[in-house]
């Protein structure tokens, strides 16, 4: 898989701390999520952003 850039980090944390409620832990749903709350015109750089809020997102379950 490999390491994310930072960039992806930086935004999905902070989407992650602002809204937080917002977000589930289906990538599809978060893709939608990601389209109406924040402006990324990239698909990519939005789907990668959605990734790593997923895997977060699964990860709080875990712990």
């Amino acid at each position: 898989m490999g390491i994310k850039p930072s960039y992806i980090k930086n935004l999905g944390t902070t989407l992650l701390n602002k809204q937080a409620e917002y977000f589930s832990k289906s990538f599809e749903e978060n893709k939608k999520q990601l389209a109406s709350s924040a402006s990324i015109p990239s698909k990519r750089v939005r789907n990668r952003i959605a990734g790593y809020i997923t895997r977060r997102m699964n990860a709080k379950k875990r712990t």
